[in-house]
């Protein structure tokens, strides 16, 4: 898509991260906004608001998902706040009478739903929305950073954005930009360094090195751990038509739950890895799905816990914190076939192959 065009067509990847949003935030709502008086979604490059074949784009599936889930109506006394924002003008214009569009379609409005359209870019948008705080803390916040390319999107920015302990962070990362620019010495230095925060993207491996991808892919994820304070990083490739990475969507929290549903979700995306998307499938049709493959999963607990006994709370913590995997891979999937190859044990327990809370696993000595 030329980043000229005001509206496009929906591309198959754009779909799939659609997906990822708005499953997350079918359970993401709920959460937050039963225990919060206020809860943000902030949308910094909201785009056109449309596709070209009518598709919505990521402002309406974030309110679509509010006002149509069945718990909306249980939350009356918390106030839902979208800020949607979109720097090019023509781009803004069409935003706005999509919203305009939209609460048209939706009288009367729920009166604790505030929409602010806004035509800035994100480091203004940033700047402002951080001194109208006043010292304050930013309410619970789910931020959808989703640019064309890797400018105004500095680190250091969405540092201070993200401080407060209940912000989570979807963020757009262009690998196809990295990869062309990140050692070639030119203007766009600048940027990058601001993107990463710092200069390191000059040690990458050089083009063609197979080690490239990987080298700036765990940078800007040590990056987002070590500058923004998240506790917890989890990319999703995707994959374009010509089978190369075109970018990376990166999920940022602080919160292990909210962690192990994002991941649920991208499994979900990818039944088979839990982290890549391509457009070369889309569309197909699996005939024969092939099973969760647990067996890393298993030597890695094999790994991690040799010697020890330890409960089964600690084991599904280390499973959704430290691998790919998330909570539903590890009874089921996992521990139950160890169980039934007696490769663990599990002292005490009730029924063989079931881990109720509580349930202790004993794991081999190396």
């Amino acid at each position: 898509m030329a980043t000229t065009e005001t509206i496009w067509p929906l591309e198959p990847h754009t779909a799939a991260k659609h997906q990822l949003l708005g499953q997350y935030l079918d359970a993401w709502y709920p959460i937050l906004g039963s225990f919060n008086k206020r809860v943000v979604f902030l949308d910094g490059f909201a785009g056109p608001g449309i596709y070209a074949g009518g598709e919505p784009g990521s402002p309406e599936i974030a309110l679509s998902r509010l006002l149509d889930h069945s718990a909306f109506q249980r939350m009356p006394n918390t106030e839902f706040v979208f800020v949607f924002n979109e720097r090019d003008k023509e781009r803004f214009d069409s935003l706005e009478n999509r919203v305009a569009t939209i609460r048209a379609s939706r009288q009367p409005w729920p009166s604790n739903v505030r929409v602010h359209t806004k035509n800035e870019s994100f480091v203004s948008l940033g700047e402002q929305m951080l001194s109208g705080l006043n010292g304050k803390s930013l309410a619970p916040t789910f931020a959808f950073l989703d640019p064309f390319g890797y400018k105004d999107v500095p680190i250091e920015l969405i540092q201070r954005l993200v401080k407060y302990r209940r912000i989570e962070l979807f963020i757009y990362w262009d690998y196809n930009s990295m990869n062309r620019f990140s050692t070639a010495g030119t203007a766009v230095d600048p940027h990058l360094e601001a993107l990463f925060g710092t200069d390191e993207f000059k040690s990458a491996p050089p083009a063609g090195d197979p080690k490239r991808k990987q080298f700036l892919h765990d940078l800007y994820q040590q990056q987002l751990r070590d500058v923004c304070g998240f506790d917890y990083v989890q990319s999703f490739e995707m994959v374009n038509a010509d089978n190369r990475t075109g970018y990376y969507l990166f999920f940022c929290t602080r919160d292990l739950t909210g962690f192990d549903r994002m991941k649920s979700v991208m499994w979900k995306v990818d039944p088979i890895g839990g982290r890549r998307f391509s457009d070369v499938l889309a569309g197909k049709t699996v005939l024969f799905q092939e099973e969760v493959d647990t067996a890393p999963l298993r030597a890695e607990l094999m790994e991690h816990f040799a010697g020890q006994t330890v409960s089964i709370q600690e084991i599904t913590n280390f499973v959704i914190g430290h691998t790919p995997y998330v909570s539903t891979h590890v009874k089921r999937k996992t521990l139950a076939p160890m169980q039934k190859d007696e490769v663990i044990a599990c002292p005490g327990q009730k029924t063989r192959g079931q881990f109720p809370d509580g349930t202790l696993v004993s794991f081999p000595a190396r």
